[in-house]
């Protein structure tokens, strides 16, 4: 399976996860910092927009965070079935799926599990497509600075990677630790989790 058919398969999975949700789980605190699980959607729909409009935006806010939040701040009155439709309708023709489909698969696999852990609805996550996101994490979250000299070591599937202290754990566990969420640590152990740890609440 290519990286693209990940990606659309990410999506539709997220699709069907948001389509069933509750309004009480819509509002429900995610992992991503200061997010609700209805604005990490609204976030998620932003390669929705054709990309000339996208990149307007950034120019006006060179940020890239400034301009997500700002993103999402302009979306509250879009209904989430509204959302639901469009993260569905857009699926195999975003533009991040298009031209940059390891990122967009990172993106979508960390904030589905941002979504689900505080939900309680865990799932299992194809073993190949964790495996892409394990070896190219986001950059825009900047994981070397949580990972950089320590060696992390899937225990439920063959990867590992890096050299040093070892840092043990679920695959799932490992992807979303690299990525700077308090919340996978617990998951984690070996003599490098307190470094990593640390770096993630610094």
């Amino acid at each position: 399976m290519g990286v693209r058919t990940h990606v659309v398969a990410e999506r539709r999975e997220l699709v069907e996860l948001l389509g069933g949700l509750t309004d009480e789980q819509w509002q429900t605190p995610s992992l991503c910092g200061g997010w609700t699980v209805r604005d990490v959607a609204v976030h998620l729909s932003l390669d929705a927009v054709p990309l000339p409009r996208y990149t307007l935006g950034l120019l006006r806010r060179p940020n890239p965070i400034a301009y997500n939040d700002h993103y999402v701040a302009s979306h509250r009155d879009v209904t989430t079935d509204e959302l639901v439709a469009v993260l569905a309708g857009s699926a195999e023709t975003s533009w991040i799926t298009r031209y940059w489909p390891r990122l967009g698969l990172a993106d979508h696999l960390v904030h589905q599990q941002d979504i689900r852990r505080p939900l309680g609805l865990p799932r299992t996550i194809d073993p190949e497509r964790l495996r892409l996101v394990l070896e190219r994490p986001d950059p825009f979250a900047l994981p070397w600075r949580y990972t950089r000299g320590l060696r992390l070591v899937a225990t439920d599937m063959d990867w590992r990677r890096g050299s040093g202290p070892e840092v043990r754990g679920p695959g799932e566990a490992l992807a979303l630790a690299s990525v700077g969420r308090v919340a996978a640590l617990d998951d984690l152990d070996g003599e490098g989790v307190e470094t990593l740890r640390r770096r993630v609440a610094g």
